[in-house]
């Protein structure tokens, strides 16, 4: 798979704009919305990230210095994503140490990176927040007559049935 790829999908379906640029450490993936821009380095292994991570960073910041300069506000929301496709579990503490580097960018460093919902993960903090709703395979009748405890169950039933909202809006005219 193809990280870089991936990561341009997710972020263009989340309305980020998103081009492809040499880095001095290899290819970088840029993206911008509204509020946010940033650069994406992928590394073929955890050692490789770990060494060049801030050189990386200080390449793709010197390059867009004048888009950088006249971003405004949007400046204070730069990210460095660095990703790898290799596990390193003796790493994780100092790719947490990475991320807790707020200096000239904001950093989200992720190891294991193989599936696209491994990118996806990766990028949640850029993204808008998704809810997902929890539906059961219970009748939506049943639900809403559980939700609606305070009001008669004859209201309910009409309410449930092909009777008009007219005649549901009288009988709980009635009831009050």
């Amino acid at each position: 798979m193809d990280i870089s790829t991936q990561a341009q999908i997710a972020l263009r379906n989340a309305q980020y704009e998103t081009w492809s640029s040499s880095g001095q450490n290899g290819p970088v993936t840029c993206f911008e919305s509204a509020s946010i821009m940033g650069f994406i380095h992928v590394f073929e292994s955890a050692e490789a990230l770990m060494g060049l991570w801030q050189s990386s960073q200080k390449s793709a910041l010197a390059r867009y210095a004048a888009l950088l300069r006249g971003a405004g506000p949007k400046a204070w929301n730069v990210y460095s994503i660095f990703l790898t496709p290799e596990r390193a579990p003796s790493l994780a503490r100092a790719v947490e140490q990475i991320e807790e580097d707020f200096t000239l960018t904001r950093k989200i460093v992720r190891m294991a990176v193989t599936t696209s919902e491994d990118v996806e993960r990766a990028l949640l903090p850029l993204m808008a927040i998704r809810a997902q709703p929890l539906l059961s395979a219970s009748n939506f009748g049943d639900r809403l007559r559980a939700r609606l405890k305070d009001v008669p169950p004859h209201v309910v039933t009409a309410f449930l049935s092909e009777t008009s909202a007219a005649e549901v809006a009288r009988i709980l005219g009635l009831e009050s």
